[in-house]
């Protein structure tokens, strides 16, 4: 991933032999398990900390999310679902769904939250938001 000019590094599965065998048991699946006391659900957490906090004014909804019957009723994850307030477009999609992360020339290296629009990211989202809602005007025509 990140090796460059000529270095290598030995893979750690397969010890640079370039063979590896691999066994999975596993009971076949049935269906998903009851859960109880779960309110919220988040497609994907990309190392943020989440709870509700009356002190910090932190609320299911300040992590993005659906709330869990929707989810378990299969409805998808809606727009504005991401981790808005805690995540950049780029940051989110790259753990979400790659084909969606922007590739945009800002964005810069490194980590997300060092970037230097990370403190406006709201007007990253609003470029995000517009961008595929032009997107899904052309996929619709």
């Amino acid at each position: 991933m990140a090796e460059k000019n000529e270095f290598a590094v030995v893979c750690r599965t397969c010890a640079g032999t370039g063979k590896h065998h691999f066994e999975h048991n596993y009971t076949k699946f049935t269906r998903r398990k009851d859960t109880t006391g779960v309110k919220r659900v988040i497609e994907c957490n990309p190392g943020i900390g989440v709870g509700i906090d009356a002190k910090q004014n932190l609320t299911y909804e300040s992590f993005g999310g659906m709330p869990f019957k929707e989810w378990e009723a299969g409805l998808p994850f809606p727009k504005g679902s991401e981790m808005r307030n805690y995540t950049c477009p780029a940051w989110w999609y790259q753990c979400v769904n790659y084909d969606l992360k922007p590739a945009w020339e800002e964005c810069g290296f490194g980590a997300f939250s060092n970037c230097e629009h990370f403190k406006s990211k709201e007007k990253c989202w609003k470029r995000f938001d517009n961008i595929t809602c032009l997107q899904a005007e052309v996929v619709q025509k």
